[in-house]
């Protein structure tokens, strides 16, 4: 099979201790069989800690602590099990952590989510246009089927038109809601901002930027450089990640929505914060990551946006 990813992707390190918004608390630590029957096997100390920490019960996981903490994350922000036992010790969910993968006919296409910091911070500063790295894989080559062939043929489109640099970025967006005739946002803001609200929520800060995503004031879409660049490379993001997803021709335009909607969304937060006070790339970078947090890492969340959007 052939490899696809983005071009930053080999960039991307995890900043261990030094994260504000670590994977190791307040997400649920499912174990693979494989990791499982290492970790029933492993000798000593760390062996005995890591089995007193395990539930077995329907998918076998790791208890969280009160606070919601991984049981192995030290009081330094590291991973006992990786200090222990080294970087291959990891369960699967935890080594592939924030990658996520698509599998096509004839491809398996890995990017870095934007629920993580330091992947937010790798993509959205990105100052080139983003291109996808293709290369033979291990194993037998594979056809491409037609559905994955029209469905990347729309994608490199639409790609292709997040990418115009002639043209400000909501200019861009407006241009994509033209091609598939897409009525975005559909409803005004507050609308949109009550739906965001009625879905499960992690973050009281999320909260308040859909208080303030409900505000009337007017938002002028950003003209400083640095934020149409870093809004480009989301929807880029969201483009290659959500499109590829899609089970079926019919998910395509809905999906289309989800990706043009998220970006118009943000780009309106970005408009309220910086007519407020000062606005930072790293700001973006944070409002970004919190997104990605509360809505592409929700599979309910997902399904009622797309369930939203399916005729707009």
């Amino acid at each position: 099979m052939k490899r696809v990813v983005p071009d930053y992707y080999a960039d991307f390190g995890c900043v261990a201790g030094a994260c504000r918004h670590t994977c190791c608390v307040g997400w649920e630590i499912d174990i693979d069989p494989d990791s499982l029957r290492r970790y029933q096997a492993m000798p000593g100390e760390m062996g005995e800690r890591l089995r007193s920490y395990i539930d077995i019960e329907e998918t076998p996981h790791f208890r969280l602590t009160a606070d919601e903490r991984c049981p192995l994350l030290n009081t330094n922000g590291l991973c006992d099990l990786i200090t222990a036992a080294g970087q291959d010790a990891l369960c699967q969910i935890c080594a592939d952590h924030p990658r996520f993968r698509n599998i096509l006919s004839d491809r398996d296409e890995t990017g870095l989510g934007l629920c993580c910091e330091a992947a937010a911070s790798l993509i959205l500063k990105e100052k080139q246009p983003v291109r996808l790295l293709i290369s033979e894989g291990s194993g037998p080559k594979r056809h491409l089927s037609r559905k994955d062939a029209a469905m990347l043929q729309k994608r490199d489109l639409w790609i292709t038109a997040a990418q115009d640099r002639t043209l400000s970025i909501d200019v861009r967006i407006a241009r994509l809601c033209e091609m598939e005739a897409l009525q975005l946002p559909a409803c005004g803001w507050a609308d949109w901002a009550q739906l965001y609200l009625n879905l499960e929520r992690l973050d009281p800060a999320w909260e308040k930027e859909l208080t303030l995503l409900c505000s009337e004031k007017a938002a002028v879409p950003p003209t400083d450089e640095a934020l149409e660049i870093a809004l480009e490379q989301l929807l880029v993001y969201l483009l290659y990640r959500h499109i590829a997803a899609a089970e079926d021709a019919h998910e395509l335009r809905p999906r289309l929505a989800f990706c043009l909607l998220s970006t118009q969304l943000l780009m309106r937060l970005a408009a309220l914060h910086k007519a407020e006070a000062a606005f930072t790339m790293d700001d973006f970078c944070e409002l970004s990551r919190m997104y990605s947090s509360e809505i592409e890492y929700s599979q309910e969340n997902m399904d009622a946006l797309l369930d939203a959007l399916w005729y707009v």
